[in-house]
């Protein structure tokens, strides 16, 4: 029916149970790894998948290799990370649907965020779908970090929810991985700089393409002053994460101080130029 793809580094402590809400449906499970030195291999190979690996560069080209190098057994690819699992939703939701006589090319799934304490960020949450399940054949990503899909065709919803858990290894690890991503939303904001990229106000607001929209929309956030607290202010009152409870408020701080790192980078990149 789907061909399953998972990226992993370093996943012991996620990836069996990531593979435990797919193993036991799908016949195609692949671990797309790059170089791991735990035990991720091992548990991988115990749980039948297959496995490809490829030093890591940066995510829309890791992405984009494994989907034209890989190859699978099904026409349509689910993909998902080592600290997410297929919910029984949408496992039902996947077995009940009929994707040989669709008409699109890539489907949005609904993904459910959890904090460190089993609180579903449902408000907080900044984006709750996702193009996750696609024919390899129709997608392709860009963008260094949180790469944005571009399907080469329509696009569905699928109801049922790809469950998150961000905080599974901890608030060190995940601070420490944002650090890394705004290193690269640094980079990618002086590439645009550099190269005169324009944004426009008009696809931002009102394009019915979700890609074209939040790309646009990212590009014009850049250049605002105060973006950190700008970031607070929407999830906390726009996106009402106080109704989250604490682990709410919680979130949206941590990711205004992500959007700081990011405004700290990319001015110490500034001050590095010659």
């Amino acid at each position: 029916m789907i061909s399953i793809l998972i990226l992993t580094k370093n996943e012991e402590q996620d990836l069996p149970g990531c593979l435990a809400s797919v193993t036991s449906w799908c016949d195609d499970v692949h671990v797309f790894d790059s170089y791991s030195d735990d035990k991720t291999m091992e548990i991988s190979k115990t749980a039948g998948a297959f496995i490809t690996q490829r030093k890591f560069d940066n995510w829309s080209a890791h992405q984009n290799w494994g989907l034209a190098n890989i190859t699978f057994k099904h026409p349509w690819v689910l993909y998902i990370d080592a600290d997410e699992r297929v919910s029984e939703s949408l496992y039902t939701a996947i077995q009940s649907h009929d994707f040989t006589n669709s008409t699109h090319v890539a489907y949005e799934i609904q993904r459910r965020d959890f904090a460190w304490d089993g609180t579903w960020l449902k408000y907080a949450q900044m984006s709750p779908y996702y193009l996750r399940l696609f024919r390899p054949d129709k997608m392709r990503y860009e963008r260094l970090v949180n790469p944005v899909s571009i399907p080469d065709g329509s696009v569905g919803r699928l109801p049922g929810f790809l469950d998150h858990y961000p905080f599974s290894k901890g608030f060190r690890y995940w601070i420490n991985r944002h650090l890394g991503y705004a290193d690269m939303e640094a980079t990618m904001r002086l590439e645009d700089m550099g190269k005169g990229t324009q944004f426009s106000v008009k696809k931002a607001l009102f394009s019915k393409d979700f890609t074209e929209k939040r790309f646009h929309q990212k590009g014009l956030f850049y250049k605002l002053p105060g973006r950190p607290l700008i970031k607070w202010l929407y999830m906390v009152i726009v996106r009402r994460a106080f109704l989250d409870g604490t682990a709410g408020l919680t979130y949206a701080t941590l990711q205004a101080i992500y959007e700081y790192f990011i405004v700290l980078k990319t001015k110490e990149l500034l001050n590095d130029r010659p």
